[in-house]
């Protein structure tokens, strides 16, 4: 009975060592990397992942009177998501993702129409976006004029809302009764300018992003769009928007130069021992660079 309480005690104790026989490295805690600076779970490229999806999707859709316009179109943007369980229609030999809205009744005119494409993709090194190609239709379901193809431009505001890919299409026939909103074949291999760092404009690309520069982000098949009639948040957006690279300038004191109603930029001073504008070698002077 004297040794029952130490031998308990020594086979307890090689019991928990031998559970815990494990390497220095295991004993170690893990690092918790935050979901934004992982790799990516899929290395497959999801742009053209997603064309191929369309490329299989079986169209509904192949002429204008085909569509459903029981859509008002919304008062102010509004999302909508296009991509996997959306319809798609097959328009001349393209197939896309579409929105079919019936135009408001009664709206004055001329009136804009507001859009907005978000950006497709948690990885900005692999976005795109979703770019809109819109033409109107009559009561009979008839094209008026040709498609457009929406240009979009880039505007970083104060907020979501104010941040994104921008443009506007501008109804101004009184026939109008429909809208579609699709993407050509033109618009999914295209590109829109940015002038940001992607990281810039998304929180969670902090992942092989450069950190300053401009660049393009490509067009596809699906994505978010918002689309509405134009009120005063997206009309700032639109009419302030980037839509290429600005061009570069004589620096900052050439463009203050011609800008300022600085004395030096007259050509006559109404004070001083020059006030004619000759200069004591007798020759009148003027500023350089006005």
């Amino acid at each position: 009975m004297t040794h029952r309480f130490p031998t308990l005690a020594l086979a307890l104790a090689a019991t928990l060592l031998l559970a815990g026989c494990h390497t220095v490295k295991d004993l170690v805690p893990t690092t918790l990397v935050p979901p934004n600076l992982r790799a990516p779970e899929n290395t497959d490229d999801p742009l053209k992942q997603a064309q191929q999806r369309l490329l299989d999707a079986t169209p509904c859709c192949t002429s204008f009177a085909d569509f459903s316009y029981q859509n008002l179109l919304p008062w102010q943007p509004q999302p909508f998501t296009l991509g996997s369980g959306s319809s798609v229609a097959n328009l001349a030999g393209t197939h896309s993702y579409f929105l079919a809205f019936r135009l408001p009744e009664g709206a004055k005119l001329p009136y804009r129409v507001a859009f907005k494409s978000e950006l497709n993709g948690r990885w900005l090194k692999s976005s795109y976006l979703f770019a809109p190609t819109v033409v109107m239709l009559d009561s009979g379901f008839q094209p008026i004029g040709s498609s457009a193809d929406i240009s979009l431009c880039e505007h970083m505001g104060w907020s979501d809302a104010a941040s994104g890919a921008f443009g506007s299409y501008t109804v101004d026939n009184p026939l109008a009764r429909y809208l579609l909103v699709y993407s050509s074949a033109a618009q999914q291999t295209g590109k829109t300018y940015w002038e940001q760092s992607p990281a810039a404009f998304n929180s969670k690309a902090t992942l092989d992003m450069n950190s300053s520069g401009s660049f393009s982000v490509p067009h596809g098949p699906d994505g978010t769009i918002w689309v509405g009639m134009m009120d005063n948040t997206y009309a700032k957006a639109v009419d302030n928007a980037i839509c290429k690279k600005p061009q570069e300038g004589d620096g900052v004191l050439n463009t203050l130069r011609t800008a300022l109603p600085l004395p030096w930029n007259s050509n006559t001073s109404s004070t001083g021992p020059n006030s004619t504008g000759t200069s004591a070698g007798g020759s009148t002077t003027k500023a350089k660079g006005s």
